[in-house]
């Protein structure tokens, strides 16, 4: 009954075809890759929670005018022993009208059974890349993401992949993962996508209380200020993002690092050109990241 009134909402669009298991994934898109000879298949993972930041990737998906698959699908082996995972917010209904919104052909929503079976022994690594700001504080986050990554990409056998650039480390490690890999797709980081007031949309942000959202918005003028800071170099860059966040107490900041674009090592005091600028924060139980293009000197 509940499918059956979701479906009746989705009038004005053609409803994506729903596959919970590889079985049925396979089948929908050999019937899609028959129907569209040559179509190239383009791939949005995500974790559900669906907000205008994954309309967007979904968007940028069908410009492309092929196969458009979404995944939606909670990974646990990205989850610390005393992270979100039981809370994360699943939406599925709305997940799959947004879907539809956006024309996605396929949607594959696995279980954990589906994708991992019963106790598996092999998993990925994501290497020096992934043990750095993100993975230094939660071990074994990126070779979870690469893990389900690389399972993922298996099963849809993608030409592309679109992620979003919020998570700059995530689309650092996933194209290391491919480039080494030698896999044939594409990964296209999209720029991150901003509510009204500037904070990154992020699924956590249904987590923050008003008092806490005011608090989070330190994290977007921090950028603000950094990319103003650039001209005196990389002391006052740092400075700069520093200085904003700190005027936020009840802020927990995690790390605020200037980086190189491509290994996310740490630039030298005398660096002169584009970098990364990285910032991790606590704002009452949300871990919020973000990141901006730098020029420095």
């Amino acid at each position: 009954m509940q499918f059956l009134m979701l479906w009746h909402r989705m009038t004005s669009q053609q409803a994506p075809l729903v596959a919970r298991t590889v079985a049925e994934l396979k089948s929908h898109l050999d019937q899609l890759r028959i129907k569209r000879a040559g179509a190239p298949v383009v791939f949005v993972p995500t974790m559900g929670a669906l907000h205008d930041g994954h309309r967007a990737l979904m968007t940028r998906a069908s410009q492309y005018n092929g196969i458009s698959v979404a995944s939606i699908f909670v990974n646990p082996t990205q989850f610390g022993p005393n992270e979100d995972l039981a809370k994360y917010p699943r939406t599925w209904e709305a997940d799959l009208q947004l879907c539809a919104d956006e024309g996605i052909n396929v949607v594959f929503a696995p279980t954990v059974d589906q994708m991992y079976g019963d106790n598996p022994e092999s998993t990925l690594s994501a290497g020096p890349l992934g043990a750095r700001l993100e993975g230094a504080q939660r071990p074994g986050h990126f070779d979870g993401v690469v893990t389900v990554v690389a399972k993922l990409f298996d099963m849809v056998h993608p030409d592309r992949a679109i992620f979003g650039q919020k998570d700059a480390q995530q689309v650092a490690v996933i194209r290391s993962m491919v480039r080494d890999l030698e896999l044939p797709i594409e990964i296209e980081a999209f720029p991150t996508v901003r509510d009204s007031d500037g904070l990154a949309m992020s699924s956590r942000n249904v987590y923050l209380s008003h008092t806490e959202r005011e608090q989070a918005l330190a994290i977007p003028r921090a950028l603000v200020a950094a990319d103003q800071a650039g001209s005196e170099g990389v002391q006052a860059v740092l400075e700069a993002a520093t200085n904003e966040l700190a005027g936020e107490p009840e802020m927990h900041v995690r790390y605020v690092e200037l980086v190189r674009p491509d290994t996310l090592e740490p630039v030298p005091a005398n660096f002169h050109g584009d970098a990364l600028l990285l910032i991790a924060a606590m704002v009452g139980t949300a871990r919020l990241i973000d990141n901006s293009m730098v020029t420095v000197g």
